[in-house]
C-alpha cells in the first residue's frame, strides 16, 4: 500500500511527489551509461562515456556549425502533399502533420545560409525524425534549394546527410529526386564551388546513391552506418557473413568509401579548414 497516496492528503502529497521530465537522462544505446541531458547537449549530443554520436535535430545542428549560432533560413519552395493520395494504416498528410508537429519542420531538409569560421557557406542538414529522413519532393527541392542557393552566392554547399531512403508514399515521385538532386550537384561543380557531404547515422537507401556519395569530399561521424541496404539484406542476398563493422563509417574510411571520420567536436573546424583550402582562402591571421 502506497501512503504517500492513501494516507498523506493531497495538498501536502503534491510537495512531496515531484514529476521527473521523461527526458532529464538519457541513457547510451551502446554502453547503458546514464546522462543528464544537459550536460549531452553541452557537449554536442556525444556521450562523453563511450563517444557514442546520438542523433542531433537540425536547429541543433546548425546552430553549432554557423558562428555564434547564427544564420539565416532558406525558403524551400512548396510542394503537392500528396499527389498519390497515399493511405497505409494512416493518411500520408496525417503522417506529415504529425511529423511537422514534432520536429518543428516543415519537411525532412532545412537549409542554412552563414558563415563557418568567417567562410561563408551554405547548409543543408537532413532530419532523420522526419519520416526517417526519407527522400521526397520536398526534400529533394530542399537539396537542389541549396545547391542553387550555393551556386548563387559562390559558397561551398554543406550537407548533412541522414536518411532511410526514398519516401514511399510518394512513388516515382520521390525517385525522381534522385537524378534531379545529381543534376544540380553538376551545375555546382561545372561552377568550380566546392560539395561537401557529411555522412551521419543513418545514411542509407536512395539517398546514398544519389546526392549524398556525389560530394568532392565525404566526412563520416564515428560509427556512422552507411550503405544502400541493410546488412542483413546483403547477407541474405549473397549468403556470406560479413565482416565486423562492415557499412560503419571506420571500415568505409578503411576501404576508400569515405575520406575522413570525424568526430562532431571537431567538425566545424575541419569544415571551415577544407573550406578555405578549396575556396583558396588564406587562414585567418
Amino acid at each position: 500500500m502506497n501512503w504517500i497516496s492513501n494516507v498523506v492528503p493531497p495538498k501536502i502529497r503534491s510537495f512531496l511527489r515531484r514529476e521527473t521530465p521523461e527526458n532529464l537522462w538519457v541513457k547510451c544505446p551502446e554502453s547503458g551509461q546514464l546522462v543528464f541531458h544537459k550536460d549531452l547537449e553541452a557537449n554536442l549530443f556525444v556521450v562523453p562515456g563511450s563517444g557514442f554520436h546520438m542523433r542531433m535535430a537540425t536547429k541543433d545542428r546548425l546552430a553549432a556549425t554557423f558562428d555564434n549560432g547564427v544564420w539565416e533560413d532558406i525558403a524551400v519552395p512548396e510542394v503537392p502533399l500528396d499527389p498519390l493520395k497515399f493511405r497505409d494504416e494512416k493518411r500520408y498528410t496525417d503522417k506529415l502533420k504529425d511529423a511537422r508537429t514534432k520536429t518543428g519542420l516543415q519537411d525532412a531538409v532545412k537549409i542554412g545560409y552563414g558563415t563557418i569560421e568567417s567562410v561563408s557557406v551554405t547548409v543543408a542538414v537532413q532530419d532523420f525524425d522526419f519520416i526517417g529522413g526519407s527522400l521526397g519532393m520536398a526534400a529533394g527541392e530542399g537539396i537542389i534549394t541549396g545547391l542553387t542557393t550555393a551556386l548563387q552566392r559562390k559558397t561551398p554547399f554543406i550537407l548533412y546527410a541522414a536518411s532511410g531512403g526514398a519516401r514511399m508514399q510518394e512513388g516515382m515521385f520521390s525517385l525522381m529526386q534522385m537524378p534531379r538532386t545529381t543534376v544540380a550537384v553538376q551545375r555546382l561543380r561545372e561552377a568550380g564551388l566546392p560539395y561537401i557531404v557529411v555522412l551521419t547515422n543513418p545514411t542509407t537507401g536512395g539517398v546514398t546513391a544519389s546526392y549524398a556519395m556525389l560530394g568532392d569530399i565525404h566526412i563520416a561521424e564515428p560509427g556512422a552506418l552507411i550503405g544502400f541496404a541493410g546488412p542483413r539484406v546483403i547477407e541474405q542476398t549473397v549468403r556470406e557473413k560479413l565482416p565486423e563493422g562492415f557499412q560503419r563509417a571506420e571500415y568505409l574510411k578503411n576501404h576508400g568509401m569515405v575520406d575522413m571520420v570525424v568526430p562532431r567536436g571537431e567538425m566545424k573546424a575541419t569544415l571551415a579548414r577544407i573550406c578555405r583550402l578549396l575556396m583558396h582562402i588564406p587562414a585567418a591571421a
